[in-house]
């Protein structure tokens, strides 16, 4: 029998039990973590589930605020308006949300010139990178994600980082320089909500109901909208690489020959001798030859140089590399951007011949280093440079990899993972620089961002919301003559975008590209462009120049082409010769022009061309050298303009 004290420990414990089982937990969204920041001066609100009909309990400031879930498990509650400040605690119910402040929150959207990390940017910003720290800035990246079935209401697990020395390296480049900015502005907390993805289109960050007027859109994400093909394609592209790695190192010489030809003790005298930077060893009658390539080059070291540890750097190698020093395995890199920093411990060197192997891997596309960047050994501040020229032999030639499904180019898919569980936030404004991978179909980009920020402006409860696009940056070659240009199309297509929609601005970054880079490394000037758009815009500092030469009429005299500029723009910079602008009769042929400055406008003519209706300023991939800009040292964007009839 069990006694009246066993008993009574027995209906003690099921009563805990039944109380824990009964209990409705609350759940907060994953944005709601310690070291948040919440907008300033705007309603805040608190979200999250529950069982139904649960009562949920909000302490904040000494206050208390409370609601009950509906139906769904679902509840809400708007706190009011607070003033900058904290750190502050938050509890809901059980839980307990620690250090947060009350400050500027800035959702920073697009694809890889976004996303890309202030590691990357070391070499331009080394110094200020690895000294500063802020802990009144704050930092968050969204966890990618890309479901085409509808808007999500949460996200994966998310932690705000302060700004320590330890964690910028982690930051989103440009949100670093930006949230920098905007505290020396404002004094108060910066928060970052970074919420990007590289390689995506704009229609993916796009809801159902913005793609209403574009169907096509919609077609396209129906025929992907099946989670059996989705598994079925990912392990089809999985199937494929392995198998064509595996085809690779069966077949590759390098790797089963007698001696290894990473070996340092290979003799590979009778290897050619080619430039690295020439196409010559990439192609065979015409053929791009895509597969295992080996580069072998000897480097003579001092004693002293081999007893201290150095960095190889091999510039960008497209695809990818596996790189050896005296045999050893240093290094790899998977695809073509980032740049090749390989750490070589002393251990592996030595005084005299030192052998650098590289074996690339070309999956189908051009194989080959890519010019204008940094080839060297670099030791204690002391710089060995790499020769052009090395010894090169193919190790297998393979077809080209088939192409994987990209799906985080499907429309609806990132804003129904990445920017719908955001929609309950405030935000002082929004950053965004995306438009690379939409540079194809250039006539398309003004109407869908258009699209894109009137919804997103609906969804987030704020039809003003600031809005910051970044202008691309010049890429790729430079050509003789003027050409027609998707990247400069996608530029003009932004700049209409910023002239048309109410709240938004354009950053100019005509002259802080790189030709041989995607991802320009000069973030900090880029991001000092738009803090003075914010400071005009949101900040509201009336005599602030922030904009460079807005072409915004043209007219026509005696052949000649006058444009005229927007008050505050058109103290324009005096040059010698003004670079960059064509011009079309009406046969739409376009020639480069003569452009003087005259009383602060641009007269552009073509002795050729009598009668001319159209101009261009700037408008290639990479308008190398244009030079048109005001007295605030700001760049015009590239424009074309056409005379009304």
């Amino acid at each position: 029998m069990i006694n009246s004290k066993c008993r009574f420990v027995l209906l003690a414990l099921l009563t805990c039990g039944f109380s824990v089982w009964t209990e409705a937990k609350v759940k907060l969204p994953a944005i709601f973590s310690d070291g948040m920041v919440l907008q300033r001066e705007q309603p805040i609100k608190i979200w999250g589930t529950s069982d139904a009909g649960e009562k949920v309990e909000i302490t904040f400031k000494k206050k208390k605020y409370s609601t009950k879930a509906d139906e769904n498990g679902k509840w809400l509650v708007v706190l009011p308006s607070i003033k900058a400040g904290g750190p502050y605690e938050m509890n809901v119910n059980d839980l307990s949300i620690k250090d947060i402040l009350i400050g500027d929150v800035w959702l920073c959207s697009g694809q890889s010139n976004m996303e890309l990390t202030a590691a990357r940017v070391t070499d331009m910003f080394r110094k200020e990178i690895e000294s500063y720290s802020n802990p009144m800035i704050r930092y968050v990246k969204t966890p990618y994600g890309n479901d085409l079935h509808g808007p999500k209401d949460d996200l994966s697990r998310m932690d705000w980082k302060p700004l320590t020395t330890e964690n910028a390296p982690s930051f989103s480049a440009l949100a670093y320089f930006f949230a920098k900015e905007m505290y020396n502005e404002t004094k108060v907390p910066v928060g970052i909500v970074n919420s990007s993805w590289g390689g995506s289109s704009v229609e993916a960050w796009m809801s159902e109901d913005a793609l209403q007027a574009f169907p096509k859109k919609l077609r396209e994400r129906d025929i992907f909208n099946s989670d059996e093909y989705r598994a079925l394609a990912n392990k089809c592209n999985g199937m494929m690489s392995d198998l064509w790695n595996t085809t690779l190192y069966k077949n590759d010489k390098g790797l089963h020959a007698p001696v290894c030809w990473y070996k340092s003790e290979l003799d590979d005298s009778d290897w050619k001798t080619v430039d690295i930077f020439s196409s010559d060893w990439a192609i065979n009658r015409g053929n791009l030859l895509n597969g295992a390539h080996w580069f072998r080059q000897h480097v003579s070291l001092t004693k002293e140089q081999a007893s201290k540890n150095i960095v190889l750097r091999l510039g960008c190698i497209r695809d990818a590399d596996s790189v050896f020093v005296n045999g050893s395995f240093v290094g790899t890199t998977a695809y073509q951007y980032p740049p090749r920093i390989y750490k070589i411990p002393a251990s592996l060197l030595h005084a005299g011949d030192n052998t650098i192997t590289v074996r690339l891997i070309s999956y189908g596309g051009f194989p080959g280093f890519v010019k204008d960047k940094l080839y060297c050994m670099a030791i204690d501040g002391d710089t060995i440079n790499l020769s052009n020229q090395w010894k090169y032999k193919l190790g297998c030639e393979l077809p080209s990899k088939n192409g994987d499904v990209s799906f985080q180019n499907i429309p609806t898919g990132m804003y129904n993972s990445m920017i719908s569980p955001l929609r309950n936030l405030s935000f002082k404004g929004t950053l965004w620089y995306q438009g690379e991978t939409n540079t194809g179909k250039p006539d398309e980009y003004e109407a869908l961002l258009t699209a894109m920020i009137n919804d997103w402006r609906t969804k987030l409860g704020n039809k003003d919301l600031p809005f910051f696009i970044v202008q691309l940056a010049n890429f790729m070659q430079t050509h003789p003559q003027p050409v027609e240009s998707g990247w400069a199309g996608l530029r003009e297509a932004q700049r209409q975008v910023s002239l048309k929609v109410p709240n938004t601005s354009l950053a100019v970054a005509i002259d802080l590209g790189e030709w041989n880079d995607i991802h320009p490394l000069n973030k900090k000037e880029l991001a000092r462009r738009i803090s003075l758009l914010t400071k005009k815009m949101v900040y509201d500092h009336k005599d602030v120049v922030c904009n460079g030469p807005i072409c915004k009429s043209m007219t026509v005299e005696n052949g000649k082409i006058i444009l005229s500029f927007e008050d505050g723009t058109n103290n324009l910079m005096p040059v010698d010769h003004l670079k960059g602008f064509a011009v079309a009769g009406e046969d739409g042929r376009f020639k480069w022009a003569e452009a003087v400055i005259e009383n602060n406008k641009v007269i552009v003519w073509n002795n050729e061309i009598l009668r001319p209706v159209k101009v261009r300023y700037a408008w290639d991939d990479n308008p190398l050298g244009v030079n048109l800009k005001n007295n605030a040292g700001l760049p015009a964007s590239p424009f074309q303009m056409t005379l009304e009839k």
